[in-house]
């Protein structure tokens, strides 16, 4: 009876003990969860019957997730304290992009599954999306495109986007909204770019 009576007291001071531990450990801050937008596009909405595939960007580790990227300088990276993409970057990059063509008057454009009888694929290469903090604070964006033309499996022609926008303040919301101003310049370039070529 008494080591049963020893065991039954351990275990109760054992369960007791954890609960205070539990009841210690504090859970870690919410991130603070970013998107982007969609930009506006300057002119007139062309309707074409040109069909785009956008293919969701191919890029380093360091960029194809949720973390946002500061470069304190040249060769180094780290990811911006308490906050995140709500998404992978290149799938937002991929959908946004989308958007941007179907408000310039492209009905048919799309990602791969959609169904679409592609005449061109929008094939992108993302170098650089985030803020450098060496010096002045700017939010740098490059993404390398290429046309290629579904029907014939050649480039059509291709060309380097970037934009450099410097950050409006201090904090998190600052440093993400000259990431979306930066993307929204190379989202319309692109559009614009590839009206031209097609």
């Amino acid at each position: 009876m008494k080591a049963a009576r020893s065991t039954i007291l351990l275990s109760a001071v054992a369960l007791s003990l954890s609960g205070c531990a539990s009841l210690l450990v504090s859970k870690p801050a919410p991130l603070d969860t970013y998107e982007l937008s969609t930009p506006a596009v300057n002119g007139q909405a062309v309707r074409t019957q040109r069909q785009l595939l956008i293919v969701e960007p191919s890029t380093l580790k360091q960029l194809d997730g949720q973390n946002i990227v500061i470069k304190p300088s040249a060769g180094s990276v780290e990811f911006l304290k308490g906050a995140q993409w709500s998404d992978r970057l290149p799938r937002i990059v991929q959908a946004r992009l989308i958007e941007t063509f179907q408000r310039t008057g492209y009905v048919g454009v799309g990602k791969p599954g959609d169904g679409l009888a592609i005449d061109y694929q929008v094939i992108m290469e993302m170098r650089s999306f985030g803020i450098s903090v060496g010096g002045s604070q700017r939010a740098e964006v490059e993404l390398f495109v290429r046309l290629l033309n579904d029907r014939t499996g050649q480039i059509h022609a291709s060309r380097d986007f970037v934009a450099s926008v410097p950050v409006p303040g201090t904090g998190n919301d600052a440093y993400v909204a000259a990431l979306n101003q930066a993307f929204g310049q190379v989202a319309g370039e692109i559009v614009s770019w590839t009206k031209s070529q097609i």
